[in-house]
């Protein structure tokens, strides 16, 4: 476990007058940070390649690094945090593995192990502290789904209660754990891409599900939806792109009212790939990818680039304003808005 203090780094981006800071709090970690969750203002995790799992609990001002003994290889695509103490962590790639640690770190607990080697799971989320889902690409053409009402101590296969043969060539992608987003009252979303893209969606706890087709770019591998949020159970958005022509931005953001049963076009897009997407209010929106970040300030309508740097994953705090954002090399930057 390492400790790396804060880079007092800024690179200021105006839009309308407001100042958009990144505030750069890590660098030259050897890791690809793919995986986040924001607790609180002061607390956070992020999860990445090479084994690697990082931890603040002063928002940033320091963090350690902690590398789960005899998991260095992996690659942690998403993690789920409670608090200082508490999170999840899961793995890209066979064979697949879930971890749970309770000692912030310390030690970890090996709650799933899947050996097919088709397994690849690509994102997680939890309702409560409690309830949670993660699910993967497609084996036999049956989506992947696990799920947790046990906090994360076991985990059930529900992948029969989606009823839908998944599309040759149709997947998840694992870019920042974001394809699936839960809310509250047992409501989950899960957006697929590459040979065709649609939104599975369910309204209680994953018991039933339906779906919808989703009309942004795909028909290729590396060609889809990357990330979704929801605003509330109707308002939402979804981001993407081709992520091997990161700086073409074609019908790669979509916007609905009705969760998701039908989307629109903004006025004026994202500038390129996009692979992370949250709600700071009702009004503001950030979008993130490797060719940059972008700002909405109506609702999605217009899309406003802040910043060129290369970044995977964005993050907003559970239960406060911290926002984060992340990238290939161990970069986290906090997003500050004066």
């Amino acid at each position: 476990m390492k400790k790396l203090i804060f880079l007092f780094l800024y690179f200021p981006f105006t839009l309308f007058g407001q100042s958009y800071n990144f505030v750069q709090q890590t660098s030259g970690t050897a890791t690809s940070i793919r995986g986040m969750s924001i607790v609180s203002d002061q607390v956070a995790w992020v999860s990445g390649s090479n084994g690697t799992v990082g931890k603040t609990m002063d928002g940033g001002l320091s963090w350690q690094w902690i590398k789960p003994v005899g998991y260095e290889k992996l690659d942690f695509r998403d993690i789920e945090a409670f608090d200082t103490n508490k999170a999840i962590i899961v793995n890209a790639g066979s064979p697949a593995y879930i971890l749970l640690t309770n000692d912030g770190g310390r030690t970890w607990k090996q709650t799933y192990k899947n050996n097919d080697s088709a397994i690849f799971l690509d994102g997680m989320d939890f309702w409560d502290a409690k309830r949670g889902i993660i699910f993967g690409d497609p084996i036999k053409n049956r989506m992947q789904l696990l799920r947790t009402i046990d906090g994360g101590l076991s985990w059930q296969d529900i992948s029969s209660k989606l009823k839908w043969n998944i599309l040759t060539g149709e997947a998840g992608f694992a870019a920042s754990g974001t394809t699936i987003r839960t809310m509250g009252n047992g409501k989950v979303w899960i957006v697929t891409g590459g040979a065709a893209s649609n939104l599975y969606y369910s309204n209680n706890y994953g018991d039933k599900w339906g779906f919808y087709e989703c009309p942004i770019i795909q028909g290729e591998s590396s060609a889809g939806p990357f990330s979704i949020a929801f605003y509330n159970k109707k308002v939402g958005v979804v981001v993407g792109g081709n992520y091997l022509k990161d700086n073409d931005n074609s019908n790669n953001i979509l916007l609905t009212n009705n969760s998701g049963k039908t989307w629109t076009k903004p006025l004026k897009p994202v500038d390129g790939y996009r692979s992370g997407v949250v709600y700071i209010n009702d009004k503001t929106m950030i979008a993130t990818g490797s060719s940059g970040t972008d700002v909405s300030t109506d609702a999605g309508l217009r899309w406003y680039n802040i910043s060129k740097l290369n970044l995977n994953v964005i993050q907003k705090s559970k239960i406060g304003k911290l926002i984060l954002v992340a990238g290939n090399k161990g970069q986290i930057y906090r997003l500050v808005n004066n």
